[in-house]
């Protein structure tokens, strides 16, 4: 394994945040992971620590008490030296269908438009690539998906939407990204999910977690309107894969 430079700093009181090097990068994100993991088998208690990997980054939330920072900054420290490779937890490739519609993708043209290609086009190159869960956040269950390929690389938009619709599929720089309910948002709007990653009332309420791989898929309208009945009513059954360790 190979150890990288990290940075650790107190996030509050009850949290820590250790920080790799800024880039987006698989084999950090693995490293992360991998920290993470010793530290919940060997290390922590997981009734009193809550572990949050995402991009280059790991916080640490005490739940019960306050964190008297510098010795257990050595401490983690130490850890890092010391961590051995621990059972890796298994990762899924998720396949999700989004339908491309222009009543669903209301800024699918202007994109196209922006980047000089077809709309069929812009719907190719979306659905080609494999996506990486590179963190969850900003709304439960917001995933935040590295890979996006650079000919759909496109900025924010200028102006936030006060309203962004649930399952609502967006671009943003380099990224690509599910809104798991409807919320304001500022990415370029090119499709929409028809199937339910995040459900506050499920024991498990996001379904999928950092590490894990995300494809898409293209449906019809008709399509969609079949799988939203049928997450209604909990009979969808979603199609994953699992990876090799």
């Amino acid at each position: 394994m190979i150890d990288h430079p990290i940075s650790i700093r107190p996030f509050g009181v009850h949290a820590i945040l250790m920080e790799w090097p800024i880039k987006v990068d698989e084999a950090i994100l693995e490293d992360i992971l991998q920290y993470s993991s010793y530290l919940k088998l060997e290390c922590l208690d997981t009734k009193d620590w809550e572990l949050v990997p995402a991009y280059n980054s790991l916080t640490l939330i005490q739940r019960n008490k306050s964190i008297v920072f510098e010795p257990f900054k050595v401490q983690l420290q130490t850890w890092y030296k010391e961590r051995k490779e621990s059972v890796k937890s298994d990762k899924y490739l998720w396949k999700l269908p989004v339908c491309y519609d222009l009543d669903f993708a209301i800024d699918l043209e202007e994109v196209a438009q922006t980047l000089k290609v077809s709309v069929a086009e812009v719907i190719h190159l979306h659905t080609s690539h494999v996506y990486t869960v590179f963190g969850i956040g900003f709304l439960p269950g917001f995933m935040y998906l590295g890979g996006l390929p650079e000919a759909l690389e496109v900025p924010r938009r200028a102006e936030v939407r006060q309203k962004v619709e649930k399952g609502a599929v967006g671009l943003a720089a380099k990224q690509t990204g599910i809104y798991p309910q409807e919320s304001p948002g500022g990415w370029h709007i090119i499709g929409n999910c028809s199937v339910p990653i995040f459900d506050a009332k499920r024991e498990e309420p996001c379904l999928v977690n950092v590490g894990d791989k995300i494809q898409f898929y293209s449906i019809s309208r008709a399509e969609y309107k079949l799988h939203k009945i049928e997450g209604e009513v909990g009979i969808y059954q979603f199609e994953k894969i699992k990876l090799d360790a």
